[in-house]
């Protein structure tokens, strides 16, 4: 029997119920989609790739429901789905939140619902995640040439490496579509004694190339619980990947501030206090690497008009002060030069760990 205003009532009802006030998928607030054939509720975009899958999905508010479906969703919800669904997630399994992108919720969709992959009952977690052997084929971009050309890559869990890669509690990924010009798209870094090395790769397969990401995050897990035996999940699951707080082209000039403004591309890993610049946004390896520490040890952030400005085509100036140096740097918009603002003071409030210590003496500073 086809539902008037009284189910509608109903679904509104429960969607603000605190398990159901949040999308069941990607975190995302006041979901106004629901899945029925699942019984969650579900925000906009993720309602979309549930379309692609099943078909079976409705709008609360503008669409009209059966006395059946809404009995259904009454019965299950966000958190009788979650304890099917997610029962079995390893905890190094990134689930993506409402700001991630599409391909990362795409798969994390599928692999729940589709798939099946964490009900516990089914052979999970993927062979590559469990056997700390996974190989395949991924297009990598070349250093000489800047073609992408496809390679054989070799993930080993005991050794903690992969294929290019020595052991180095450094390693990471993060997708990078835009970047990368391919919705596929992943950066992979690691930091092994001299610079911080980059290879950009993607795979046709967008379950491949998230497959490739979450075995790269389990054998960082491997290495992390080895590393750091008595932390706790809570602790080493942030340190697993991480995406840098902001990347962008700004001008920068050498360390006297009279010689000629060249443009660079920058990237904060803030996670590691390190701000990254390259001559170019896909480059292999940086041309240099600034620590940012705390005001107490001496390093500081601010806004800044330059004297000399030869070669400067931006006007927006930001000054990094560092114990042994000033940076200066220049930005095209003013907006850009509040974003920079605003992370860098993040860093520099946020008390550095004995680790930091170690990255602060061995960070190289170069022109």
């Amino acid at each position: 029997m086809a539902s008037h205003g009284h189910d509608k009532k109903i679904l509104l009802e429960l969607a603000k119920q605190p398990d159901n006030s949040r999308c069941a998928d990607c975190g995302a607030p006041d979901p106004e989609w629901v899945s029925f054939k699942h019984g969650v509720f579900v925000c906009l975009n993720c309602a979309g790739i549930h379309r692609s899958i099943s078909k079976k999905v409705k709008s609360i508010k503008l669409d009209v429901w059966e006395d059946e479906m809404v009995e259904f969703i009454k019965a299950n919800g966000n958190a009788s789905a979650r304890a099917i669904y997610e029962k079995a997630v390893p905890a190094y399994y990134y689930r993506p939140g409402e700001n991630d992108s599409i391909l990362l919720r795409e798969q994390w969709i599928r692999a729940k619902y589709e798939r099946m992959e964490f009900t516990g009952e089914t052979k999970y977690p993927p062979i590559p995640y469990t056997t700390g052997l996974y190989e395949g084929m991924l297009w990598k971009k070349s250093k000489e040439n800047g073609h992408f050309l496809k390679r054989k890559f070799v993930l080993a869990e005991r050794e903690f490496s992969l294929s290019y890669y020595n052991k180095e509690n450094e390693l990471n990924a993060m997708f990078q579509p835009e970047k990368i010009a391919h919705p596929h798209g992943l950066q992979i870094t690691f930091h092994n004694d001299g610079p911080t090395r980059n290879l950009y790769v993607y795979h046709e397969s967008a379950e491949e190339i998230v497959t490739w990401y979450n075995a790269i995050r389990a054998a960082r897990y491997a290495y992390l619980k080895t590393a750091y035996p008595i932390g706790s999940d809570e602790e080493l699951i942030p340190k697993i990947t991480r995406n840098y707080q902001k990347e962008g082209f700004m001008e920068k000039t050498g360390p006297l501030q009279n010689e000629t403004f060249k443009k660079r591309w920058f990237a904060l890993d803030s996670q590691t206090r390190k701000l990254f610049y390259y001559k170019g946004q896909l480059d292999a390896e940086e041309l240099g690497v600034i620590f940012i520490g705390t005001e107490s040890k001496g390093y500081s952030v601010k806004e800044f008009v330059p004297l000399n400005t030869r070669g400067n085509k931006w006007k927006y100036g930001v000054m990094v002060t560092t114990p042994e140096r000033q940076f200066v740097f220049m930005c095209e918009q003013e907006q850009e030069r509040k974003e920079w603002l605003w992370v860098l003071r993040g860093v520099l409030r946020r008390p550095m760990a004995p680790q930091d210590y170690t990255s602060e003496v061995n960070a190289m500073y170069k022109r």
